[in-house]
């Protein structure tokens, strides 16, 4: 093949390249106008439905009373399951999640159903509420990746039955789509028992992750049952090893989450420095929680951090 027909080919591939692109773009509009309509016209509320569609219409009519906030990023089949959260504040962060990370109406529906509103706000201050119905979930420092409870019923494990750590790794392997979602946005697969050797030794985190939007590593460890002080030593070392070795200069610290059936944030406070801001200990459901088991289990929380404060005096 001469430089001429080299030189055709390339056009050829560039002239398919753009016209793909083309159609894409064109399909996209188009399907973004005719949900906009759609939308819209049930907004407007239409003639010949159903008495169930019609109320539907009336009630997206009630809870966007300006046509405006419509987003036309989102189907009917999106706002059929906003307009089932009652509350406003709860409604916007949900519109504003689903749209930032591009949820599909079955994730929608998980995320409401596991209560991920409910298990942030539960330890956040006032400020940091209004901003989560304003904005969404922001990652703007290590904390905001954690979870408490991270919530694992998609892998169907039954509690209170007998099941290894290396069983509950492989079902979270075979069920990563689902884990990405709960872990939340940025979040990238990098590998398990990932090994990094010292000497002669070999280690294996469990878990490791990539958060493209913290440009940082995190490193998970499964635990069942209670967090030990030895289990926090080692993921100190995983995070260290990960600092000095893996993590390149324009990148962020390395974060650490322990993920157990029990946490024990007392054992952690006390074995880290006060100024710790990269490992964390965080519980796991097989279930989804009902919102009295989040409060009861925050104010469990709080009554064993007051007798360990007690009992140091």
């Amino acid at each position: 093949m001469n430089n001429e027909e080299i030189s055709n080919e390339k056009e050829m591939n560039n002239l398919f390249d753009n016209i793909k692109e083309l159609v894409i773009s064109s399909r996209n509009r188009v399907y973004s106008t005719v949900n906009t309509e759609m939308i819209n016209l049930y907004w407007n509320i239409g003639k010949g439905f159903s008495k169930r569609n019609l109320e539907r219409m009336r009630k997206l009519y009630i809870c966007f009373p300006i046509a405006t906030t419509l987003s036309s990023q989102l189907s009917w089949s999106h706002y059929l399951e906003l307009l089932k959260v009652q509350e406003e504040p709860k409604r916007n962060f949900y519109i504003k999640e689903t749209i930032n990370s591009r949820w599909s109406v079955r994730e929608l529906q998980r995320q409401i159903g596991s209560l991920l509103y409910e298990r942030l706000i539960l330890s956040a201050n006032k400020d940091k509420i209004l901003e989560l119905a304003e904005k969404g979930h922001e990652l703007k420092t290590s904390k905001d990746l954690v979870k408490d409870p991270f919530v694992l019923e998609f892998l169907n494990i039954k509690e209170n039955t007998d099941y290894l750590e290396t069983d509950l790794e492989k079902n979270i392997l075979e069920h990563l789509k689902e884990f990405l979602l709960e872990l939340g946005k940025g979040f990238m697969f990098v590998g398990s028992q990932v090994r990094l050797t010292l000497e002669d030794e070999h280690f294996y985190p469990d878990l490791v992750f990539y958060n493209r939007l913290l440009k940082c590593f995190v490193i998970i460890d499964l635990k069942i049952g209670k967090v030990t002080h030895q289990d926090i030593g080692q993921m100190q070392m995983y995070v260290n090893y990960y600092d000095r070795e893996i993590k390149s200069d324009d990148e962020n610290q390395t974060i650490g989450i322990l993920l157990s059936t029990l946490k024990n944030k007392t054992v952690v406070k006390y074995t880290l420095p006060e100024n710790n801001e990269n490992i964390f200990s965080s519980s796991y459901k097989l279930h989804l929680p009902t919102e009295q088991e989040l409060i009861n289990a925050v104010e469990e929380e709080k009554k064993n951090l007051e007798l360990n404060e007690i009992e140091m005096i």
